[in-house]
């Protein structure tokens, strides 16, 4: 009997069990892809704007500084009552780079009397170039200034009012002459060499009615001070100082020269003694018998 011939496959057709596991690997593929995994690249949307964080900016940097051994009382800036507005003075325009430093200076009360001679003409006295810088963080300007006299040197700093067009003297500080200034922000560092070895930081920050200190720290400037007194040079020991005891000078013997080093007594050298044999004990003869 003839075999049966295997059914005839039509062209084009495609096994059940190979559409079922292309379907599973379409499924598990979807699955993997829609799921994110660590480590993948994800939108959070835009970025956000990066603020650049500030900088130090000097204060009268083309003036040179040396450093002050000699330490200066420091102060510490306004009081306990809210700063007065300097009397008959007014800020046309509410422009306070449009005012006059000596104006302004002349009409602070707070001054003493060196500052008001620096304001005239005196040898050693000078009045700095306001720098203008926002030390309020609110966008109005402030006007710093310096008054150098032959003896204290101090800083002044001035702000407009809020609603008026006068000036609040929000910081009067005395500071050594070979001080540094700087604005960090909105804030204000002085530096000064309070000694050879040590320099002193002081901020300064907007409190809302004046420049308040903040912080005061010492920092060493890497130069160890010395750690104790330096020693004395040799000197000549004077002709009628004590000098030690010796016996008679043998007859003879020149006198030394004055300066030259005297020699020092020695001890009688002795002459080394033999030393004795204990004897041998002394024996008796035997009597005889």
């Amino acid at each position: 009997m003839a075999a049966t011939p295997p059914p005839r496959r039509r062209p084009g057709a495609v096994p059940v069990a190979a559409l079922a596991g292309l379907a599973l690997l379409l499924a598990l593929a979807a699955l993997a892809f829609g799921r994110a995994t660590p480590g993948d690249l994800q939108d959070h949307g835009p970025a956000r704007t990066v603020t650049r964080p500030p900088v130090p900016r000097p204060l009268w940097p083309n003036l040179a500084a040396s450093p002050a051994p000699a330490p200066s009382p420091t102060g510490t800036g306004g009081t306990a009552q809210a700063p007065q507005p300097v009397p008959d003075l007014t800020v046309p325009g509410r422009d306070i780079t449009a005012v006059d430093v000596r104006t302004v200076l002349a009409k602070d009360p707070s001054l003493s009397r060196e500052e008001r001679q620096a304001l005239d003409s005196c040898t050693g006295c000078e009045v700095r170039a306001p720098e203008f810088r926002d030390l309020t963080g609110d966008g109005r300007l402030s006007m710093i200034t310096t008054v150098v006299t032959p003896g204290p040197v101090v800083l002044h700093v001035y702000t407009l009012a809020l609603a008026e067009d006068r000036l609040l003297p929000v910081l009067r500080v005395q500071v050594q002459s070979a001080f540094r200034a700087e604005t960090i922000g909105s804030d204000l560092w002085l530096y000064e060499s309070t000694s050879l070895y040590v320099r002193t930081s002081s901020h300064y920050h907007w409190d809302g009615l004046r420049l308040v200190l903040q912080e005061r720290k010492d920092v060493g400037l890497g130069v160890l001070p010395p750690t104790g007194a330096d020693p004395a040079p040799p000197t000549a020991t004077p002709k009628s100082a004590a000098s030690p005891a010796v016996g008679p000078r043998p007859t003879g013997t020149p006198e030394p020269a004055p300066g030259a080093a005297v020699p020092s007594p020695r001890a009688p050298r002795t002459t080394a003694q033999p030393t004795a044999q204990p004897s041998a004990p002394a024996v008796s003869p035997e009597p005889k018998r």
